[in-house]
């Protein structure tokens, strides 16, 4: 087939990752710089997407297809390590929204909730999808408590 034929891509931010297939989170140098390790960061550029997948092993990738593995990142991030913390800013984990649960009221929650309006909070450096926690942390909670004995 002749390639005058052949309609490229179009680019419109979006990227999947190239071991899971999922849709990526777009993050930035910032976001790049605190979590990749310095040998492996000229990998990437300064824009790469995170693989939220939480069983793929691809941390960060880019839109050719380069990656850098959670191996290669400075330290565990959720959700490719369930044990680290859900909030990277105030160290917010799933221990502490099982504990809301199982209390019955969102009490930690609802603090997490007030110091991540505050100017304290580094999401997009200290979050490995460069995001605020809160949707997730929601999400989760709600989840949880959907389910039976939750």
């Amino acid at each position: 087939m002749n390639k005058a034929f052949v309609r490229e891509p179009e680019l419109n931010g979006r990227a999947y990752c190239p071991r899971c297939a999922s849709l990526g989170t777009a993050v930035d140098r910032e976001t790049l710089d605190h979590h990749v390790q310095k040998q492996s960061r000229p990998r990437l550029a300064d824009s790469a997407w995170f693989c939220d997948f939480s069983r793929c092993e691809v941390g960060y990738f880019d839109q050719f297809e380069r990656v850098v593995t959670i191996n290669e990142l400075q330290f565990a991030v959720y959700p490719k390590d369930p044990v680290a913390p859900i909030c990277a800013c105030y160290g917010f984990t799933l221990e502490d929204l099982e504990s809301d649960v199982r209390q019955g009221t969102p009490t930690r929650i609802r603090e997490l909730l007030a110091k991540s309006e505050s100017s304290d909070s580094q999401c997009r450096t200290l979050a490995a999808n460069g995001r605020c926690c809160m949707r997730e942390v929601q999400r989760l909670y709600m989840r949880r408590i959907a389910e039976p004995g939750g």
